[in-house]
């Protein structure tokens, strides 16, 4: 069983900034994707950024130019640099991987909270 382990949420203003990590308990190279998604109170799950085990990258257009994901296969990690925070940022973000085969394969963390509030 994968396990996918989120830290560095937390509380920030607007403008601020946080780096979200998640630690995988395999080689992030055997997903053919990770990213990160987030719920908002009282709104579904969307997502947030992706990247593909070929470095291919993807944005909401609401994180564009504010986000960046980025990896360290050595550490089997991947994150999420969070600049410009705002209050609608709000959220609980989780990691998530997947890999396509015979038998498709779908890993959630267990979330970590992000509130942008003065």
């Amino acid at each position: 069983q994968v396990q996918l382990v989120e830290s560095g949420g937390g509380l920030v203003q607007p403008g601020g900034s946080l780096r979200l990590s998640c630690a995988a308990s395999r080689s992030i190279f055997s997903f053919n994707a990770m990213g990160w998604h987030r719920r908002a109170p009282g709104k579904e799950r969307k997502l947030v950024a992706a990247i593909t085990s070929g470095g291919s990258t993807d944005y909401a257009d609401s994180v564009k130019d504010r986000f960046t994901i980025s990896r360290d296969a050595a550490k089997n990690m991947v994150y999420l640099q969070m600049n410009s925070l705002r209050p609608e940022d709000t959220a609980v973000y989780y990691c998530n991987a997947n890999k396509n085969g015979p038998r498709f394969e779908n890993y959630w963390g267990q979330g970590t909270q992000v509130t942008v509030s003065s």
